[in-house]
């Protein structure tokens, strides 16, 4: 699930919660699975070196490194409710981006140690040691939580609309494939293929990779005033088409700010208007859009309907050709 999939919603929906409502039930969500990781990491990597388990083991240190993403969490979400001030007029939601691609850089770094650690027992097979059938009631165990624990978070990502509490849930599905491939493992190791429990290993290692190096790269761009999606996009131009005095709309450009968005635009209003009734307009406009989806400004600037404005002006001249 990516940020532009939340559902756009109407004055006829449920209210937008505040910065304040969001950051509560992210610090709520995340302390739940900080404590659900700690649990699990604890008793994984103490039960995979008895068990002589390396999936588990990576498992372990899986779920350990969910820990440390749940703190960037905790700590994006304390910041990114901060007002606004002089060094930060828009405010500091970009903090979410920010945590969002420490988290898929995170991801880069565990699964490339996973698959590293993996490679070497594969290349050393002879040291490859059979595994204590606990470690498999483990991995169930874990593959349960984590489940459980992903559709928690994901359930309120998707309330709050939080793209970084979308990267941390889906940070948890992970886990919970990944104990799924180390179950597996285990299995394929007590049935008499030792080598079955490093390849779960390299498995997870690579899955880790590739959900790391997605997180981060969607992160990246946001951070680089990535626009929304056309679909929300279309959503805001038909709200401002909607209001009464607007003829039409051009010019709706868009950047993300957290799981927020700056928008700019030009509206075309009647040219025979007064500049009071054409302000009177862009600022109902304004507050419709702010209502009804997740803009957190919008700036407006008025256009004469059906008549040439200065700033398009040179597109209506013809082109003199030398």
């Amino acid at each position: 699930m990516k940020p532009t999939e939340f559902q756009d919603e109407t004055e006829n929906g449920n209210p937008s919660l505040s910065a304040i409502e969001r950051a509560a039930a992210a610090s709520r969500s995340t302390w739940v699975s900080v404590t659900v990781n700690i649990c699990l990491s604890v008793t994984q990597i103490a039960i995979g070196v008895f068990a002589k388990s390396q999936g588990l083991i990576a498992d372990g240190i899986h779920s350990l490194s969910d820990l440390v993403a749940d703190f960037i969490v905790l700590f994006a979400s304390h910041h990114s409710k901060k007002d606004a001030d002089d060094d930060h007029p828009y405010g500091h939601q970009r903090f979410e981006n920010a945590a969002s691609l420490v988290l898929g850089l995170l991801l880069l770094a565990v699964g490339a140690g996973m698959v590293w650690s993996a490679v070497l027992k594969l290349e050393a097979p002879d040291t490859i040691a059979q595994v204590h059938s606990i470690a498999l009631w483990i991995a169930a165990i874990a593959l349960l939580s984590k489940e459980l624990l992903f559709r928690y978070m994901l359930a309120v990502a998707k309330r709050i609309k939080s793209s970084m509490l979308v990267a941390n849930a889906w940070h948890a599905r992970s886990d919970a494939a990944s104990s799924f491939v180390v179950g597996v493992g285990i299995i394929g190791n007590l049935a008499g293929y030792p080598i079955l429990d490093p390849i779960a290993a390299l498995i997870v290692g690579v899955m880790i990779l590739r959900m790391g190096w997605r997180f981060a790269w969607d992160a990246l761009h946001d951070l680089m005033d990535r626009a929304i999606d056309e679909i929300e996009l279309n959503a805001i131009r038909t709200t401002l088409l909607e209001t009464p005095g607007i003829s039409g709309v051009h010019d709706l450009r868009t950047r993300k700010m957290g799981d927020m968005i700056i928008a700019d635009v030009h509206l075309e209003v009647d040219a025979s208007l007064t500049v009071e009734a054409g302000h009177d307009i862009a600022v109902n406009a304004r507050r419709r859009v702010l209502e009804r989806h997740r803009v957190l400004n919008l700036m407006t600037h008025v256009d004469p309907w059906r008549r040439p404005d200065l700033d398009h002006e040179s597109l209506l001249r013809p082109t003199v050709l030398e």
